[in-house]
């Protein structure tokens, strides 16, 4: 299973910060991730997406599957797939924790000018990673994948069955 953690910031600085902590927190063991990226809406509310250069123990499904998620969750252009296949996934996320209440949540989450650090992690100590990011506040979203659900969706965007 996997936790899906979207921490919303009015303060792109602060989410950098808090960013750059969640890097630390994986070295200092942690947070297992899968997934981290910071996605900052600039003033006319385009989006940008930066990923840290490589994740130690992030496969290239896990990878794949944490970028289609960075894509619907917040329609990055060019990280979502077109046509019929789209909807075919946007109906297997529904059928996990990333269903059509939590999407809304997460695009109410950031508006111009704000930042959010997406998380997608196999395994968390949540007193060590509460301390850690409790300094960075922010509005917190959470909610789970199995790994069932992750295993379908790397299956479907890889073209298999």
């Amino acid at each position: 299973m996997s936790d899906l953690i979207v921490i919303g910031y009015e303060d792109p600085r602060t989410a950098r910060l808090a960013y750059e902590e969640v890097q630390r927190l994986q070295q200092d063991f942690i947070v297992d991730l899968r997934g981290l990226a910071i996605v900052d809406v600039d003033a006319d509310g385009k989006t940008h997406v930066d990923t840290p250069q490589r994740l130690i123990g992030a496969s290239a499904a896990a990878g794949a599957t944490f970028g289609l998620l960075i894509g619907l969750l917040f329609f990055v252009p060019g990280m979502v797939l077109l046509g019929g296949t789209i909807g075919a996934l946007i109906g297997k996320f529904n059928k996990s924790g990333i269903n059509n209440e939590f999407r809304m949540r997460v695009e109410n989450l950031i508006e111009p000018g704000h930042s959010a650090v997406v998380i997608m992690a196999s395994k968390i100590t949540e007193d060590k990673f509460g301390a850690a990011m409790q300094p960075f506040g922010g509005t917190i979203l959470k909610t789970s994948m199995t790994e069932d659900d992750e295993r379908e969706l790397a299956t479907d965007l890889a073209g298999g069955s």
